[in-house]
């Protein structure tokens, strides 16, 4: 993906060009199209018919809301508290999740990925994790090569943890260190890591973890081109598995708190991307391929490979092979059950999933039943957003539908690709895309032209880029 037929401010030109709203495609149709009048009755439905649609394999959400301190970027669903009475509880209400839920589903199927996100999961008490993690070896057919990951605040990692988590079963961990400089994270109030990061990576790979991620925001207050360059120099020597650079989305009308990084100040468009640009030479230039928009993995990491075979995949835990991806069962406050005929998102309010659970019912408050034309569009943007490749007959043929039903079902117009094939973004020959190297830069642009939903939503997306 390193942009080498282009000088870096060509490059700069394209990615202002199709800097416009849109979604970031975690899931098709986008959250924004959750509705309330999709019900408990619905998902009990729909949990109990995924046993009998693919894929068979299993990944398991695990949503722990609950932060020390409150980061004024943060866009995901967090409270601040270390209230041990509420977490206790929580933690009980969530172990009832998972068995209510486990309880409907076929014994034989395998569990291939397990994922703890927040808020900050390693900041609560271990003995929770540990009780957990019992409960679900208990219920499910775990993999042997299972991955189990944990996002977790280096802030509040302490050495011990990383012999805990190892002992618990986990083998990846994802470091938010978001940027070094303590001064950013002091503006948007994040605490800096407790110990160097290197020193904790190295326990890491003491405790022989399969993978460790580094993950880093650009667009905050504060942040400058060169001083971006050093965290990737930074990061670089440290020397993880993945590295990820997630674009910061500035969505106060969703976010309040965002509000008080515009009085502090953001960067501008220009120097955000030139962030982006700069952070893409480094990573390349030093053993890392960029892996769909925003992560990088070493030449032999399994994301490598299997884009190189075009079988990546893209769920809710984040960029995973066809093999180990699973229809998605999230337990906890606000978590989203990814289901191969729908979504289904639990109650945001912690102290209402909690009397929810407690009162035998299951925690839904939204989600959203498939058609047959979603999940062809889902496949179609899927394979665009992680593999950079469509072949309009083998993805017909996958639906049993004609060429023509496929392009119906889509929307799709060839004079809409017209622009990116200028720019040499991608190579169209009528029945095949490709995305270029330099593709991958804009291709939620492209996954756009795909998308019938997209102009209905517009307004409540972040900028591509």
């Amino acid at each position: 993906m390193n942009p080498q037929n282009q000088t870096p401010q060509s490059s700069k030109d394209i990615l202002l060009k199709y800097n416009k709203p849109g979604p970031r495609y975690t899931s098709y149709p986008p959250a924004t199209f959750f509705t309330e009048k999709y019900s408990e009755a619905d998902y009990v439905r729909n949990l109990k018919e995924s046993n009998y649609t693919k894929p068979e394999n299993i990944s398991l959400y695990i949503h722990v809301p609950f932060c020390p301190r409150l980061c004024h970027f943060c866009g995901c669903n967090t409270e601040h508290s270390t209230d041990e009475t509420l977490i206790a509880q929580y933690i009980d209400a969530l172990i009832l999740e998972i068995e209510k839920t486990s309880a409907l589903l076929f014994d034989h199927r395998i569990v291939t990925q397990i994922h703890w996100g927040g808020g900050t999961p390693n900041a609560i008490d271990f003995k929770h994790i540990e009780r957990v993690m019992r409960v679900i070896f208990s219920k499910f057919q775990i993999s042997e090569n299972a991955e189990i990951a944990m996002e977790c605040n280096p802030a509040e990692l302490e050495f011990e943890h990383i012999d805990l988590l190892a002992e618990f079963g986990f083998n990846r961990l994802s470091l938010g260190i978001q940027d070094f400089d303590s001064g950013v994270l002091k503006t948007v109030n994040r605490a800096p890591s407790k110990y160097p990061v290197e020193d904790l990576v190295e326990r890491m790979k003491e405790n022989e973890f399969a993978g460790v991620n580094l993950d880093f925001i650009y667009g905050l207050p504060g942040q400058t081109v060169e001083s971006f360059k050093e965290n990737m120099k930074r990061a670089v020597e440290i020397n993880p598995d993945r590295i990820v650079t997630f674009s910061y989305a500035h969505v106060p009308w969703v976010k309040s708190a965002q509000h008080i990084l515009e009085k502090v100040g953001l960067p501008t468009p220009e120097e955000k991307l030139a962030m982006f640009l700069a952070g893409l030479d480094i990573l390349t230039e030093n053993g890392y391929e960029a892996i769909g928009m925003d992560h990088y993995a070493k030449s032999d990491d399994e994301l490598t490979i299997a884009l190189k075979n075009k079988k990546l995949h893209r769920n809710f835990q984040g960029y995973c092979t066809r093999e180990t991806t699973g229809q998605v069962y999230g337990f906890g406050a606000t978590s989203i059950h990814q289901l191969t005929n729908a979504y289904a998102q639990n109650i945001k309010n912690t102290k209402k999933y909690i009397e929810t659970i407690e009162s035998g019912c299951f925690p839904i408050e939204r989600g959203y039943e498939m058609t047959k034309e979603d999940i062809v569009r889902r496949n179609v943007i899927n394979e665009i957003m992680c593999n950079g490749y469509l072949n309009f007959k083998d993805m017909s043929e996958h639906f049993s539908i004609s060429v023509d039903e496929l392009i119906k079902i889509t929307g799709f117009k060839a004079e809409k690709l017209n622009p990116f094939i200028e720019d040499k973004l991608l190579t169209f020959n009528g029945n095949a895309l490709q995305i270029e190297e330099n593709g991958f830069m804009v291709v939620r642009n492209i996954a756009m032209i795909f998308d019938p939903l997209m102009k209905e939503n517009e307004s409540q997306y972040s900028k591509t880029l």
